[in-house]
């Protein structure tokens, strides 16, 4: 399997991050609502504070143990810029950011949600082993565990136990309660990403348990989107990154659409609709729905996430050098270029200060911005695009 499959993979499994109803003390289950509800709008210290008010009230509610470590699992990835489509639709899959591991507190407590949350789950399947919310919350909790272990440890051979456990224990729910479509989630996208292997990789997959089927995959997690438990609005999430992988950009952004409708306050809906669009070739949408975004958001105090601000004006930039608003398109270049940043998002800057310079019959800078593209992307692991700029110094 190659890297970014693996960590897509990883990354779809934390989708069920966020937990479903189950049995609780009324005061944590209102509390773990209210902590999902501030996640998804990108209010990460106050779902994170909310998670813990939330176990506090009920130490043995294992949804809220696992609200709390998925929570802490966001805000790293947060931390790292790994939270958009474009680090799981091909060649970008390489951290050229040399972040130091996990905060040591972040980490004990991240371990600690996510084992007590398990052992919960498996007294109650020990107690009834017929009991489809028992294997949901055991499914969930052993599938954030490897999707920290891949994307924030870096250990995929650790994860693979507990991915192969996360979609057994789905399958599981479905087989005792066929009404329980939020189970999909999990279980349709590793048959999707099984599909997407090699041959014999897929008959290994097959051999260790996982089932496949791209259009059976998709089938499930759009289920899981319609079904209306609390993991929806993660199925959506799946649904936008696995249309755009299949270019199927009209239906990803019908997912969009619903997600910045259900949280208006979540700038990287904005930002995912501006990036599909550019990937569908609307151009001319691209820049009207990023720069509605970048207004929308200009007073936004909260905390961005890693490289947020270049990715903004690099994916407007594009839309503009594209639309021929050239004056537009390297204002929004240069502030990509000024900000913090991936390498991968400069040098698709620099690609674009290219093609401008191209036009503009200023060959030499033409050629100090396309060979300054190529090494950027080949840091970064982005081969499309330094091959786009070979061709273009060609």
């Amino acid at each position: 399997m190659s890297r970014h499959v693996r960590a897509l993979a990883a990354t779809l499994l934390a989708l069920a991050a966020v937990p479903a109803a189950a049995a609780a003390s009324p005061q944590s289950e209102t509390l773990r609502v209210r902590a999902a509800s501030a996640l998804y709008s990108l209010d990460r210290e106050r779902a994170i504070a909310t998670y813990r008010e939330a176990v506090a009230a009920d130490p043995d509610d294992a949804a809220a143990q696992r609200g709390l470590a998925g929570a802490l699992w966001l805000e790293e990835s947060f931390r790292r810029g790994t939270m958009t489509v474009d680090s799981y639709l091909g060649g970008v899959s390489r951290s050229n950011v040399k972040l130091p591991p996990p905060p040591p507190e972040l980490l004990k407590e991240f371990d600690a949600s996510t084992g007590r949350s398990i052992d919960l789950a498996r007294q109650k399947i020990a107690a009834n082993p017929r009991d489809p919310d028992a294997y949901y919350e055991l499914g969930a909790a052993v599938g954030l565990r490897a999707s920290f272990a891949a994307t924030i440890q870096g250990s995929v051979r650790a994860a693979f136990g507990s991915a192969r456990e996360a979609y057994s224990a789905h399958e599981r729910v479905m087989e005792l309660d066929l009404r329980r479509r939020d189970a999909g989630l999990i279980v349709g996208t590793y048959r999707y990403l099984v599909a997407a292997m090699s041959l014999p990789m897929r008959w290994m997959a097959y051999a260790a348990g996982f089932g496949g089927g791209r259009e059976k995959g998709l089938t499930l997690i759009k289920d899981a989107a319609d079904y209306g438990g609390d993991n929806h609005i993660d199925a959506r999430i799946a649904l936008v990154l696995l249309y755009n992988r299949e270019r199927r950009y009209d239906e990803a952004l019908q997912q969009l659409d619903r997600l910045r409708a259900e949280h208006p306050r979540n700038r990287l809906f904005w930002l995912e609709s501006g990036g599909t669009l550019l990937r569908a070739g609307r151009h001319a949408e691209a820049n009207r729905v990023l720069t509605e975004g970048i207004d929308r958001f200009a007073g936004d105090t909260r905390l961005r996430m890693f490289g947020e601000e270049a990715l903004w004006y690099q994916k407007r930039g594009a839309a503009r050098t594209t639309l021929g608003l050239a004056a537009e398109a390297r204002g929004d270049l240069h502030k990509a270029l000024a900000a913090e940043g991936r390498r991968w998002v400069h040098g698709q800057a620099r690609l674009d200060l290219g093609r401008l310079a191209l036009k503009a019959n200023d060959r030499s800078g033409a050629e100090t911005e396309l060979k300054t593209a190529i090494s950027l992307c080949e840091s970064d692991n982005d081969q499309p695009c330094a091959a786009e700029a070979r061709l273009l110094l060609r």
